[in-house]
């Protein structure tokens, strides 16, 4: 059996959002998620390493405590950037008008993950990367602000250029960034952003906070990545 190993955040993770209730919010991990259902169909044996939260700076160190099993992977898959481009929301709340930046700026996190596909390489493994999955941008907001009042959603709003769209430019700069890596360094990238666009209604795909995939999100993304290696077999 051919194996497999995976680094990457909540969705690699296969997190959900259980429930959004007064009390607060509750998320747990999907046993059977996109990484699981992959290994069955495609008969990899998989080993999931992804972290809530994780970005690729917190992922080269989880990546460096696993060198041992990546030389006997045949692939590694890797997927980051949805936590590199967020931002601390709640300073925007208080402050919209001051100089505020992402968890990791975009030549960081081009620079990382370049370096991370290099090490992969260097051990024999083959790097498939992932894309970005779109944000419902009108759930993400409500998500990021729950816990502000009127004035600090109103402060983020305004930071955004008026619109909650504005969240989702920012998300796709990190998103095109992905595929110049993969273009540049000849490395296969799992379109997934795509397979979700391409359902009009791709929000039925998404948890309530408007960035996990649900159950059915899921499953979307098992199909596009075993669609993906049945028509390299051909």
């Amino acid at each position: 059996m051919k194996k497999g190993i995976a680094f990457g955040d909540s969705i690699m993770k296969g997190v959900v959002l259980d429930r959004n209730t007064e009390g607060g919010i509750h998320y747990s991990a999907l046993e059977d998620n996109f990484a699981e259902q992959c290994g069955k169909r495609l008969g990899l044996s998989i080993d999931n390493y992804g972290r809530f939260g994780c970005t690729v700076t917190v992922g080269e160190k989880i990546l460096n405590r696993h060198l041992d099993q990546i030389v006997h992977s045949d692939y590694t898959f890797l997927e980051y950037g949805g936590n590199d481009c967020d931002f601390n929301w709640e300073e925007i709340g208080r402050n919209p008008e001051a100089k505020h930046m992402p968890n990791t700026d975009i030549r960081s996190f081009s620079l990382i993950y370049k370096s991370l596909i290099d090490k992969v390489r260097g051990l024999g493994s083959k790097p498939i990367l992932f894309s970005l999955i779109p944000l419902v941008s009108d759930r993400y907001f409500t998500h990021v602000t729950r816990n502000m009042d009127e004035t600090g959603r109103r402060n983020v709003l305004q930071w955004l250029g008026g619109d909650t769209e504005g969240i989702n430019n920012w998300h796709e700069i990190y998103n095109l960034q992905i595929f110049k890596l993969g273009l540049a360094m000849d490395v296969p990238v799992i379109d997934v952003t795509s397979a979700f666009l391409f359902h009009k209604t791709f929000s039925d795909y998404m948890c309530a906070d408007g960035i996990h995939p649900n159950e059915k999100g899921h499953r979307l993304i098992a199909d596009t990545v075993c669609s993906l290696f049945d028509n390299n077999k051909r």
